[in-house]
């Protein structure tokens, strides 16, 4: 899969490289059983014109943008683990697209033929309220207008779990209400978040959500070892073991570590665990 960074400054470039392809459209944070939708749309009609698959993301988040940073995201992933998912589902071209002041004043037209129409899009997928353009005005309804009718449109229905529209938006609740054990049903897949071990303490890395406090059976998962352990996130964003650090944080050297939310089996978020009159933290995200 080719990732591609797209700007004003190299736009024209990517236009000129650009071949037939098909699109699939969105934010894509968590990529969830909804997006996987989206994207598997998308394949099956790639594989049915012999056409290449790229997914269009953007990057930062619209309402961190536009509210000037007031409004900060909690993210699902970071842009690295969208790249590894969207590879895993077969597609060939990951476009993100910088989202500033300036993008977002395109008008849908614009929008749709800078980085639609002129990036080889020939059919463009996307969720049934997909919005794009000046302040959303364009919707699926008047995409394939926008184009001049050069874009065929699929537009996908609702992808519902638990009588609820799967979202970016009701993973973000259920996370930070500690509903973790449920998540597997929207995502596809256990939540997981990467961390950096520096040899004391494991680093959380940027654009990842910690769930609510409380207690939770987790898996670290090292570079070719893994450990079922409990920890407790405290009040204060802190992770707390519940096994001797010794035997955690190393994982056969690793440093780049992973934890894989199963299940919250408490709401308590003080820790008793001593070692040498020592707690053991794994992991504080204010750092």
């Amino acid at each position: 899969m080719k990732t591609i960074y797209l700007n004003p400054e190299n736009l024209r470039h990517w236009q000129k490289e650009a071949q037939p392809n098909i699109m699939a459209l969105g934010f894509f944070d968590g990529l969830h059983m909804g997006h996987q939708e989206v994207i598997n749309q998308a394949k099956q009609l790639g594989m049915e014109k012999s056409l290449p698959v790229s997914v269009m993301s953007f990057f930062p988040h619209p309402k961190t943008v536009l509210s000037n940073g007031q409004k900060q995201m909690n993210y699902l992933m970071p842009l690295s683990d969208k790249e590894n998912v969207l590879q895993t589902l077969g597609v060939d071209i990951f476009y993100i697209v910088e989202f500033d002041r300036a993008f977002s004043s395109l008008s849908p037209k614009d929008f749709v033929a800078k980085y639609l129409v002129n990036l080889g899009v020939v059919h463009a997928v996307a969720g049934f309220d997909y919005a794009y353009g000046f302040k959303g005005e364009g919707n699926m309804d008047r995409l394939k207008a926008d184009s001049g009718g050069q874009l065929n449109v699929t537009k996908v229905s609702k992808v519902e779990c638990r009588g609820e529209k799967i979202s970016s938006s009701c993973i973000r609740k259920r996370l930070l209400n500690g509903n973790i054990e449920e998540l597997p049903d929207f995502l596809g897949r256990p939540y997981e978040i990467r961390c950096e071990y520096d040899g004391t303490s494991l680093k959380l890395k940027p654009y990842y959500t910690l769930p609510a406090p409380g207690k939770y059976a987790v898996t670290l998962i090292g570079k070719s070892k893994s450990q079922e352990i409990n920890v407790i996130v405290t009040d204060d964003k802190e992770i707390i073991a519940f096994d001797h650090l010794s035997n955690v944080n190393p994982l056969n050297g690793a440093r780049l570590l992973t934890i894989r939310w199963h299940q919250r089996i408490g709401d308590e978020t003080n820790y008793s665990f001593y070692e040498n009159d020592q707690y053991y933290s794994l992991l504080n995200q204010s750092n």
